[in-house]
């Protein structure tokens, strides 16, 4: 596998960022003031304009999910014309402010088409307005129903996503032995947002070399997710600071150019202790969520190592 990052990769690292005007925070009212103004003019609804042809290829059924204090929808959809083989819960990322991206659903469509599977994509409520409080047990719910079915179920999740997965998978196994349900059969973690305290070593210098992350803005973002300082170290809001063992086999993939890496490392670490599967691939110089933008070599890499690690032996 090639260590050195593709042309393509170098042109997007440069002109991603600039695209999604990444920059860092000036001071928290500003922040707040503009990430209501950015959401504000986002349409309802799950985004596929970067899925060509979806509703022809892709059947959805959209459901309401019943949080702690507030309802939020769930998108379910499958290629159309297949019994799908396996259920996929996918936690989209974004920092816990912005909502589901039209390459996440890009990108969770061509898992569903390459692994005849079913995807369920929870858009659960985002920070400043809402804290993990408001979603964590409902989304936890909505997993154990999916394990009632007769197809293996996989968390997938991206950035802060993949965070959210693995805050799920601990509270999904710690509730196992009183209720009795099945668990998720695999995880896969996609540059995931683990430890929001940014507590790892070498997190400022990474962060250095990262043009899309910056850590003053996501400490102000960690701190509106988790409501208050004390709650960073909860293992809702920090699953990697959490109980590690039992955990369903992982496969964790994050690039070298990520503020998120050594919060990674750290936990590939701890889990070498632990009673946990854990595969932890990391890509030299890549950028945050690099299997995510298109038509990177690297994408293609990643995506047949997680259709490999999802597909269902029979």
């Amino acid at each position: 596998m090639p260590t050195t990052p593709s042309l393509r990769h170098q042109l997007l690292a440069e002109v991603v960022p600039r695209l999604r005007k990444a920059a860092e925070v000036t001071d928290e009212p500003t922040e707040r003031a503009r990430v209501l103004a950015r959401k504000a003019t986002k349409r309802p609804g799950l985004p596929t304009v970067a899925v060509p042809g979806f509703a022809r290829r892709f059947s959805v059924v959209e459901e309401e999910v019943e949080g702690a204090t507030t309802t939020f929808p769930a998108y379910s959809f499958s290629p159309r014309g297949l019994e799908p083989v396996r259920t996929i819960l996918y936690l989209h990322g974004g920092g816990y402010v912005h909502g589901i991206d039209p390459f996440q659903v890009r990108y969770a469509a061509r898992l569903a088409a390459e692994l005849g599977a079913r995807v369920v994509m929870p858009a659960y409520p985002t920070t400043p307005e809402h804290t993990w409080r408001e979603s964590h047990e409902a989304l936890v719910a909505l997993a154990q129903r999916l394990l009632t079915g007769r197809v293996p179920v996989a968390l997938v999740g991206d950035s802060a996503g993949g965070g959210l997965a693995l805050a799920l998978a601990q509270s999904l196994r710690d509730r196992t032995p009183e209720s009795g349900s099945a668990s998720p059969d695999r995880l896969v973690l996609f540059s995931p947002w683990v430890d929001l305290t940014l507590s790892a070593p070498d997190t400022e210098a990474v962060a250095a070399t990262d043009p899309w992350l910056f850590p003053g803005k996501a400490r102000v973002w960690a701190r509106w997710w988790a409501g208050s300082d004390a709650e960073l170290f909860r293992s809702e809001v920090s699953p990697g600071l959490g109980d590690l063992d039992g955990l369903p086999r992982t496969l964790m993939v994050c690039g070298g150019r990520d503020m998120l890496a050594p919060g990674c490392r750290a936990l590939a670490d701890r889990a070498v202790h632990a009673d946990w599967d854990l595969t932890y691939v990391e890509r030299p110089d890549l950028i945050h969520v690099f299997g995510l933008l298109p038509g990177l070599p690297e994408a293609g890499q990643a995506m047949r190592a997680v259709v490999r690690f999802l597909t269902v032996r029979r």
